[in-house]
């Protein structure tokens, strides 16, 4: 297949509320080019904000998390499965933060964690004489206690506990491979293939959970990637996400000619960064280049505050922009 013409850029959101396609397809492409701008790339911006350099996609699937009426909403309606994910979810992102905050430091964060961590091995050795409304409720308490984390207590992400608990257990419900479940990642894997040219080269930037859809479906893609960027990634978020992934053992997928990975260390979801120790290159040799960036404020976990990075904007605008 000739891969040539104009350029595919690929917006994939991560876990959270119901959105709104149009305004985070602004959002998103308002924060790259402020990001571009950073990075001395002002020349670029009104091809950018014009669509003349490329044909932007925002790859929405937020709908089938998030339906009125839909299960996800009381912790009565999960299942010992569901259950069983969250708590090994839980305690993936209580270690990773425990090994950026010790428990010896003595820092604001670590006492969280500790009371975190006394109340999710209370649920570990009592699910056997609890039901699992009572061990949702206890899991949800957890994740209230997460929220007086402070670089997460003040954002409005997540007003409560259980809104953090239902949010996360997006993760565990994409990568509930069952019969009676898995329709909804190939739902979710089809938002994003099915508005792609495969004759285009198409640049991909993902964001948390966006990120492990993007590495199934970027498996499946049949065009060509000349740059995937991943952006607080929970790839290799313990066994959790790793072992589940498709394929194993995981690697790089075949189509990308180039992979970027960037994380904060005040994000709360993203886990294990350095991806190429955990993840394989392709056939080609790629594999994921892994960089830290430091956001201002209280909230790092979006996927704007990434943008905005030049060293996360400059890439992606170099490899949409025509060579000389």
């Amino acid at each position: 297949m000739t891969v040539g013409g104009k350029p595919q850029l690929l917006f994939v959101h991560g876990i959270g509320r119901l959105r709104d396609t149009a305004a985070e397809h602004r959002e998103w492409l308002e924060a790259l080019a402020a990001g571009a701008k950073s990075a001395g790339m002002a020349d670029i911006l009104p091809i950018l904000t014009r669509g003349d350099l490329c044909d932007v996609t925002f790859a929405n699937y937020s709908d089938l998390f998030n339906r009125p009426g839909s299960q996800g909403q009381s912790t009565e309606g999960l299942d010992e499965h569901a259950v069983a994910v969250m708590a090994e979810l839980l305690n993936a992102v209580l270690e990773e933060l425990s090994d950026t905050f010790p428990a010896g430091g003595g820092s604001p964060e670590a006492f969280v964690l500790r009371d975190a961590r006394f109340q999710l091995d209370a649920v570990v050795e009592q699910r056997q004489t609890q039901g699992l409304g009572e061990i949702g409720r206890r899991l949800v308490a957890i994740t209230t206690t997460m929220l007086r984390l402070p670089g997460v207590r003040r954002s409005a992400q997540w007003m409560n506990g259980q809104a953090f608990f239902f949010q996360l257990a997006q993760v565990g419900r994409y990568l509930d491979r069952r019969t009676s479940k898995a329709s909804v990642g190939v739902a979710v894997r089809a938002r994003l293939l099915d508005g792609l040219d495969p004759s285009r080269p198409v640049v991909v930037v993902s964001h948390s959970l966006g990120t492990v859809v993007a590495y199934e479906a970027l498996h499946d893609f049949a065009g060509t990637v000349p740059l995937w960027v991943t952006l607080g990634s929970p790839l290799a978020l313990g066994t959790v996400v790793l072992d589940r992934l498709v394929p194993r053992p995981a690697t790089c997928p075949e189509v990308t000619a180039s992979w970027l990975n960037f994380w904060d260390r005040d994000d709360v979801v993203a886990g294990r960064p350095q991806l190429a120790k955990w993840i394989g290159p392709n056939s080609d040799g790629v594999e994921a280049v892994t960089k830290r960036v430091d956001s201002a404020g209280v909230w790092t976990h979006t996927a704007t505050k990434y943008l905005k990075h030049a060293v996360v904007a400059r890439p992606v605008i170099e490899a949409l922009r025509p060579c000389p």
